[in-house]
């Protein structure tokens, strides 16, 4: 079938779709399908963007073991202030993510907050590789950006340890099933890349699913009571009182 003509190329669109198949990820157990905001499963070497507003519950799962899905998040109202990874190990005391721990902005606000993880693997030492820097860079334009806004990522699903010595020894992923959930604090764009992990021996990459519905209630309790995340959340609450 040649796509050399316009009939051709919708001739040969059609004959793809027909083959294509789309899954789509199920709200976890007990939440209300109305609160619902994002169901998506992105393939490898694949990404996907959504702006969430405050109060939002993300949810991303490796429901095959394989996923590594490289995150940065930007003030949706300020694009400007974005998630800045060295702040986000640095203030907490804390180079590896686990429930409790914030995603801290250049600002030193809580753009996020870990609240579920049955993982355990991430990273927020290697980054993106520069294989993914273009994808990355397809999200950020799609929200008005350009390839200065992409920069250092987390890491999920797939950990790095440091050693006494310095290096960074790769743990891979802890298998199918596990999945992190993240409670948004401001508005955000959300840009995620299924792509391998820079020190992956073995870089074969499985579907990242997400799901994303609303749950304001969960602002009203801070997830922990560290004085440094309180602080970089009152910076948050009164940032966006101000903006009311």
């Amino acid at each position: 079938m040649t796509t050399a003509s316009t009939h051709g190329a919708r001739s040969h669109a059609r004959s793809q779709a027909s083959d294509a198949s789309m899954r789509v990820p199920v709200l976890p157990d007990g939440v209300d399908g109305a609160r619902l905001l994002w169901a998506e499963s992105v393939p490898a070497e694949s990404y996907a963007t959504r702006v969430l507003g405050r109060g939002t519950r993300l949810r991303l799962a490796d429901p095959d073991g394989g996923a590594c899905a490289h995150l940065l998040l930007f003030r949706a109202d300020a694009s400007w202030e974005r998630l800045n990874v060295a702040d986000t190990m640095k203030v907490p005391w804390q180079a590896y993510l686990g429930v409790g721990h914030p995603l801290l902005s250049d600002q030193g606000r809580v753009l996020a907050t870990v609240v579920a993880d049955s993982s355990g693997h991430h990273d927020l030492l290697c980054g993106l590789p520069a294989a993914g820097q273009p994808t990355m860079l397809l999200a950020a334009i799609k929200h008005g950006m350009d390839i200065r806004d992409v920069a250092p990522s987390a890491t999920l699903f797939k950990g790095v340890r440091v050693e006494s010595s310095g290096a960074l020894t790769f743990t891979g992923s802890a298998g199918p099933g596990a999945a992190v959930e993240l409670l948004i604090h401001l508005p955000v764009i959300v840009a995620v890349v299924n792509t391998c992990h820079p020190l992956d021996p073995r870089p074969e990459v499985t579907a990242l699913d997400i799901v994303a519905w609303r749950a304001d209630e969960e602002l009203t309790t801070p997830v922990n009571t560290d004085p440094e995340y309180l602080r970089a959340l009152f910076n948050t609450e009164t940032t966006w009182a101000a903006a009311q």
